[in-house]
């Protein structure tokens, strides 16, 4: 054979015969025989929670009619300082599945990414996508992976939405799934959820707010609504800012759409319906 050929790495120069011929569909498996030194567990020094790191905060998720969404804020924090304004906690990972992040701000980017990637490579070596609670699973075994940088303090706590294509009543095909930082799977019967600083704020607001009935605009509504209980009460968690123009981040997720992040233009405008619906009520309890 030519070793110039395009496959030549099979036994020529190039990439080892191992990235030829994966013994599992599970990217991190992969990682973790190849290079394990990529693998963010890898890599905890000690006194790693007294580093000061950036802290991602809110996130918020809500089923409604045919679907389900997620948001969340844009500040991250380290100690009692903004260490950014506009960080996107909130990432599309497949056709019909979005996770939100809270906890340690790099490591839970890093998680997630690495999630989007393990679910692509299942998808390419298997042929098909994994069922929705093989998708769930799946982060909670990379969020127990990561335990031991929870104990250093480092923790990450990711929230799960997804579309289930398998179930029987359209209705209550969108799900929510939450974890806990040794990677407990907890589904989410209520319709809504929260993690972060600003949760317990947030689903409060949405325990008054939520309409399973609901359309997707109002659902929006709802969930920014709840975002701005939590960053009203809780300074680790951003306010809409009208300004720098930053405004939260939702993702919604349909059967006939799939995955969908909402254009800038959509959130700017639902945020700034709700800080004047704010604004005009303040007034009216002033005046």
């Amino acid at each position: 054979m030519d070793n110039t050929s395009p496959r030549a790495g099979l036994s020529g120069p190039g990439l080892p015969a191992a990235y030829f011929s994966p013994a599992s569909s599970s990217f991190a498996d992969f990682l973790r025989d190849q290079a394990p030194e990529l693998l963010p567990a890898r890599r905890v020094p000690s006194g790693a929670g007294e580093l000061g790191v950036p802290h991602g905060t809110t996130i918020v998720a809500l089923t409604f009619a045919g679907g389900v969404l997620i948001a969340g804020d844009r500040r991250a924090t380290s100690g009692n300082l903004i260490a950014s304004r506009d960080m996107e906690k909130v990432h599309v990972t497949d056709e019909y599945s979005a996770v939100g992040i809270a906890g340690t701000a790099g490591l839970a980017v890093e998680m997630v990414r690495l999630y989007a990637v393990e679910l692509a490579h299942y998808e390419k070596i298997e042929g098909v996508t994994l069922s929705l609670d093989g998708k769930t699973n799946k982060l909670a075994g990379m969020v127990k992976a990561n335990l031991d940088m929870a104990m250093a303090g480092l923790a990450v706590v990711p929230l799960f939405v997804g579309y289930d294509l398998e179930a029987v009543d359209a209705k209550h095909a969108g799900r929510i799934v939450s974890y806990d930082a040794a990677g407990g799977r907890y589904e989410e019967n209520a319709g809504y959820a929260g993690v972060g600083s600003g949760s317990l704020f947030a689903k409060s607001a949405l325990k008054k707010l939520y309409d399973p009935d609901a359309d997707a605009e109002a659902a929006v509504r709802s969930a920014v609504e709840a975002l701005y209980d939590a960053a009203d009460d809780d300074t680790a968690s951003g306010m809409p800012d009208m300004v720098r123009r930053i405004f939260p981040t939702v993702v919604t997720i349909t059967a006939e759409h799939g995955a969908v992040q909402l254009p800038a233009e959509e959130t700017a405008a639902v945020a700034e319906a709700v800080v004047a619906g704010r604004a005009e009520r303040t007034h009216h309890r002033t005046s």
